[in-house]
This record gives structure tokens, sequence and C-alpha cells, in this order.
């Protein structure tokens, strides 16, 4: 991250620049700019692309910034589920406390790593931040997978990040429930009974047409290979979703929620 910071500080003096005017031609604020120079930020590939034409480089901080390296950031009980998630052909998602992380805005996303506990510092927040928001390059594939999201409505009535974060996310997530390979279900607060409180988790189907799933605890999680405990999952998330909102009347909680802004 300094070695990526002191190629962009380097970039911006070549071309007589401030930071004040770097930002002004990448619409960043100069803060973030700073913040990217001295290490503390990850640059994002979006972002280096945008530095890239505004400084003439030749792609070398988009380069930079697609190959940072991920040492430390990703779990090792977690890296096999990133791998079957990236070449998955189906993916259907129930979260309880957050937006799924296919489904976050940058913004959201680092509010959400500070919310952990202990504190883990900012430079490991914006690595994984950054990887997060990389995970989201399947939704952009020529043919993305078939993706189905139940998610329970305590999850977007906490503002987490304060109330300008969650407006953004909120508007995202209203711009991906009109997207065509995407189906979001809210399951309303409120239901006498409901299939989803043993917590989230995730199901896969791999381009083998290998059924798995998924799922997360407190200090760790475990990828789900048993035909039978498979099985058992897939029943709670057909009940889940027999049980949330259908697609229609999501879009209208979301839009109800957004004129609540």
């Amino acid at each position: 991250m300094k070695m990526i910071g002191e190629q962009v500080a380097t970039g911006r003096i070549a071309k007589k620049l401030t930071q004040s005017g770097l930002a002004d031609l990448v619409n960043m604020d100069q803060e973030t700019i700073a913040s990217i120079e001295q290490g503390r930020r990850v640059l994002m590939p979006d972002v280096a692309e945008r530095m890239d034409r505004a400084l003439g480089l030749p792609g070398v901080l988009t380069v930079a910034a697609l190959r940072m390296p991920e040492v430390d950031m990703i779990p090792a009980w977690a890296e096999e589920y990133f791998e079957r998630e990236n070449e998955a052909l189906a993916l259907s998602w129930f979260d309880t406390m957050i937006v799924p992380g296919l489904l976050q805005t940058e913004d959201y996303a680092r509010a959400v790593f500070a919310c952990r506990v202990p504190f883990v510092g900012e430079e490991k927040i914006e690595l994984q931040t950054a990887r997060r928001i990389r995970r989201q390059e399947i939704l952009r594939r020529p043919v993305p997978p078939t993706l189905s999201f139940v998610i329970w409505e305590a999850a977007l009535r906490d503002r987490i990040g304060g109330d300008e974060v969650y407006f953004e996310q909120m508007r995202h997530l209203r711009a991906c429930a009109d997207r065509p390979a995407i189906s979001i279900q809210v399951l309303p607060l409120g239901l006498t009974a409901q299939a989803g409180l043993a917590g989230p988790f995730i199901l896969v189907e791999t381009p083998e047409f290998q059924h798995l799933a998924y799922s997360e605890t407190q200090r760790g999680s475990i990828l789900v290979r048993d035909p039978n405990e498979v099985s058992i999952l897939t029943q709670k998330y057909a009940m889940l979703r027999s049980q949330a909102l259908n697609v229609a009347e999501t879009k209208g909680l979301l839009d109800r929620l957004l004129g609540e802004l």
C-alpha cells in the first residue's frame, strides 16, 4: 500500500499537480488522495484507472491495484469458499444482521469491518474492504451467476456507518433488485415463526453441478459438503423464501425505506 501510494505521489508531482488538483480530476476528496499516498487507504481498481488517465500513465496504477497481495486478509477457513463463490453457477444467500457482501457498497463494507471487536486497524480494514469489493466482479460476468438473497429486515433497519452510508447502500440495494439475474426478498420483522433462527448461510452450485453450503460463526466457518446436510439447508432456504416478502413486495419495502430518509 505504501509503495503504491508513493507511485501515485510520484506521478502527481511529475504532472505538477497538488493533491487537491488530482482530487478534482478523479472526482475524489483531497483527504482520500492523501490517505492513498500515505499508504493508509487501498487504491481501488476503478480509482486507479481514473488516476492513470489523469496522470498519463500506461496502466501502471491499475495493474498495481489489481495485483494487491491479500496477505493476512482472508482467514484460512474462508479461502475455499471464496474460490467456490468465484466460479459458482448459482448462489442462494440468507443473511440476518448485515446486507450480503456481494450487495454491499464500498463505504458500507468499510463500516461493517470497522464494527469488529477488537478493532483490527485501518490498514486491515482497507484490505478487507478491497477484497470484498473485488468479489463483486462475478456480478459483471457476461453471464453472471443466478443470485437469490433473503435478508432479514433487521439488517435494513440498522444504519451502519451513519445516514449517508445507509442511504447510499439502500439505493444500491434497490438498484440491484431490478437486475435480471438477482432476486432479493426481505424476511419481515414480526413473524410468529421463521426458518432462519439458527443464523445465516449460503448455498452454492458449482460448475460441476455440485451443491455445497457455507456458514459462518463468530470465530470460524464451515464449508458443508455432506449431501444430507446440504439438503437440510436447502429445505430451510425454500421455507425462508416462502416466509419472506415476494420480489415485488420487497421492492415496495425498499422504496418506503428510501422515502423515510
